[in-house]
This record gives C-alpha cells, sequence and structure tokens, in this order.
C-alpha cells in the first residue's frame, strides 16, 4: 500500500510541478511588463555597495541542489517531501509577486544564471519584477528542511544564508524579499512535508 502511495503521490505532484513550469515563463513575462509598481526605500540596500555576485550565486545554488537531487536518488521519500514543498512554494510566490506589485531596487544589477532562466521563459527575458519573496532564498531553505542528514542541512542553511546576502548585495531584491522567503518557506515547507509524506 506504502509503494501504491508513492507511485501516486510522485505522479500527481510531478503533474502539478510540470504545469507550473509550463505557466512560469507566461506569468513572468506579464510581470515583468507591468508598470507602476512601489520603489521601497531600504535602509539595508542603501548602505551595500552593489557587485555582481552571479558566480557565486550560481556555484552555490547548483552545488547544492545537485546534493539534494543526490540524496533523492538513494532516499526516494525525500524527493516527495521536496517536491510538494517546492509546489506550495511555486503557487505562493506567483501569488505573493501578484499581489505585492514592485519595481526593483534601486542600482539592481541583473542576476546572470542560465540554468534558472531556462524555467523563466529564456530568450533573453531578464525577470527583475519577481520580487517578493526571494525564490533563491527559499529554494536553498527548502532543502536544508528537507534534507535530513545534519551535514547536509548545514551545507543548505550555509548556503541559504549566503545568497540572501548576496542577492542583497546584488540589488536583486529587498531586504523585505530575504525575510519574508525565510518565514514563507518555514511555514510552506512543514506543509508540503506532511502532504510529501507516505
Amino acid at each position: 500500500m506504502e509503494h501504491a502511495d508513492f507511485r501516486k503521490k510522485l505522479i500527481i505532484g510531478i503533474i502539478i510541478q510540470s504545469a507550473i513550469l509550463i505557466l512560469f515563463p507566461y506569468f513572468f513575462s506579464y510581470i515583468e511588463e507591468r508598470q507602476n509598481g512601489i520603489i521601497l526605500h531600504d535602509w539595508l540596500l542603501e548602505f551595500l555597495v552593489p557587485r555582481d555576485m552571479s558566480v557565486p550565486i550560481f556555484v552555490i545554488m547548483w552545488s547544492t541542489t545537485i546534493l539534494g537531487i543526490y540524496r533523492c536518488i538513494y532516499q526516494p521519500a525525500i524527493f516527495l517531501k521536496i517536491l510538494y514543498s517546492l509546489i506550495f512554494l511555486c503557487f505562493a510566490r506567483m501569488l505573493a509577486i501578484y499581489f505585492v506589485h514592485l519595481e526593483p531596487p534601486v542600482n539592481l544589477i541583473r542576476l546572470q544564471d542560465p540554468l534558472t532562466s531556462i524555467t523563466y521563459g529564456g530568450r533573453g527575458l531578464f525577470i527583475t519584477k519577481d520580487l517578493f519573496f526571494s525564490g533563491h532564498t527559499s529554494n536553498m531553505l527548502l532543502l536544508a528542511l528537507c534534507l535530513p542528514k545534519k551535514s547536509d542541512k548545514i551545507i543548505a542553511f550555509s548556503a541559504a544564508i549566503c545568497i540572501g546576502v548576496m542577492v542583497l548585495v546584488q540589488h536583486v531584491h529587498y531586504s523585505v524579499d530575504v525575510i519574508g522567503a525565510i518565514l514563507i518557506t518555514y511555514l510552506l515547507v512543514k506543509q508540503g512535508k506532511r502532504v510529501g509524506s507516505v
């Protein structure tokens, strides 16, 4: 019965996440074309000198993701928890971005990530208005909360902290985007792990 539940949840989760990935390019293209959003006064960004952190962000994020994939291969139950947590996060993030209509921070340096840009639609379109809440930060926190091994958690939590700081240094997010990612991710991953359990 447990194997049947696993297969059922796996198939349903993959279908939902695939539909989200198909929707992403249209959603983010619409978001990027919206005008008259709010520009926040962020004292922390004013303090931070903007620097391009694209390469270290890319290396840290994708090396940590590869670690998560490796663990999932040997422990498929972890994959279900990550999958459903990711589904909840994607839906929540789309809703938050839609309703919290922000303009990019002043002095933003475009984040270069060829892999992430594929899911955002590619075609050279730079998405700068996907602000509240930070997807990069929330994805690393998701892994930290879902991976059961203590050493993996330390790596993923460290990655989340580093990326949260670096997206602020690059001015691709407001500080509230990173703080919001921490709080929202914690709540949603709890639900995702519950739904993804077999």
